[in-house]
């Protein structure tokens, strides 16, 4: 069946009470087993979560476990400033308007807000890359243009790029005392406020979306940011995994970062020790399946490559306990291909996820 109609050929009951949408199956050799790791469902005591109220509390912890060691953003901005730079006219009547907005305390970003034709509250998604332009369709980058794809299914989509223009350099505002990659999901909190802020974008459906370093973006800016409806995350490598170079989040652009040492990039080993709050975090045997489960009951898509295979499931596994003991089905979901590189069947399957899921 055509891929579209399997996400939309639902009825109104269905969008949010089936158990059997597409893509949220666990693959019978991975059905009950579990990631390494500290359980959402235990508290740090040793007690486990019994009801849906002692779940807000083991939430509170796990927030305050990961900041407290990734260090404590600065205040949200509610109101972030936007400038127009520019406005043209794009096919499909889709506006663009070059932005400049303000992403931190006395911290601006340029990028690009489109807006589709359609009239009235609209869904929106924010896209954050290494530049926006790729996102927004305007470089020849190949099948990574996810905001001018959302944009003509309409969807009003933001896209920006790392702050100071530099990935492995990232700017922090002065006012940030936190590890670079948390540091991306206060931004994240700032460009929701920003969405949420325009006339033209119901703030009850805003969703996140990012390719590899854009899919760590999101998946932080997601998880921390509780606002945002739903997510989908690229291939970002979903648990801490040093046999892979490109699931690196001991580097200190990401969670390395120690004022005391500057480790070596590529593989943790010997001379290029764990460093930063990302030593902390291992040490104590926290991993990411800690805060994907603060998605719940929020839906998410990992659409994985090369770096999230199937065996993924183990993670994920987590997330979809947490949701079953809250009475929520259907809300996590997998797809795979071989390759790192997004194709267009991947994309399809995260622009008919957002249609389903933001789309009234």
């Amino acid at each position: 069946m055509n891929l579209r109609l399997i996400f939309l050929l639902s009825s109104a009951v269905a969008l949010h009470a089936a158990d059997d949408l597409p893509f949220t199956q666990v693959p019978a050799e991975f059905a009950g087993q579990f990631h390494p790791g500290k359980s959402p469902l235990v508290f740090n005591d040793g007690s486990k979560v019994k009801n849906p109220e002692d779940w807000q509390l083991r939430r509170a912890e796990i927030l305050a476990d990961w900041h407290g060691i990734m260090g404590a953003w600065p205040k949200v901005i509610e109101k972030p400033k936007i400038e127009v730079l520019e406005t043209t006219k794009r096919d499909g009547g889709v506006t663009q308007r070059k932005v400049r907005v303000e992403i931190a305390p006395g911290q601006t970003g340029d990028g690009y807000l489109l807006l589709p034709a359609n009239e009235g509250k609209r869904p929106a998604v924010f896209v954050p890359y290494y530049d926006p332009e790729t996102s927004a369709g305007l470089s020849e980058k190949p099948l990574r243009d996810f905001a001018w794809q959302l944009a003509r299914r309409g969807f009003v989509t933001l896209s920006i790029g790392s702050p100071g223009g530099d990935a492995r350099k990232p700017v922090l505002s002065t006012e940030a005392k936190c590890q670079p990659l948390s540091y991306l999901g206060y931004i994240c909190a700032n460009m929701w406020h920003a969405l949420a802020s325009l006339p033209e974008v119901d703030s009850a459906r805003i969703g996140i979306v990012g390719h590899s370093y854009g899919g760590k973006w999101s998946l932080f800016g997601s998880c921390l940011w509780e606002k945002y409806a739903c997510a989908a995350w690229s291939d970002p490598g979903i648990v801490f995994d040093e046999t892979r170079g490109s699931i690196n989040y001991q580097e200190p652009w990401y969670l390395g970062l120690d004022a005391a040492i500057t480790r070596k990039p590529g593989l943790v080993r010997e001379d290029s020790p764990r460093t930063g709050a990302y030593k902390v975090l291992v040490e104590k045997g926290h991993d990411l399946q800690e805060l994907h489960a603060l998605m719940a009951p929020r839906p998410f898509l990992v659409s994985g490559g090369a770096e999230d295979p199937p065996k993924r499931w183990l993670a994920l596994n987590h997330s979809i306990a947490v949701n079953d003991f809250l009475g929520f089905k259907s809300r996590v979901a997998m797809t795979n291909r071989e390759k790192h590189d997004p194709n267009e069947e991947s994309n399809e399957q995260i622009y008919c996820f957002f249609e389903y899921w933001l789309k009234p």
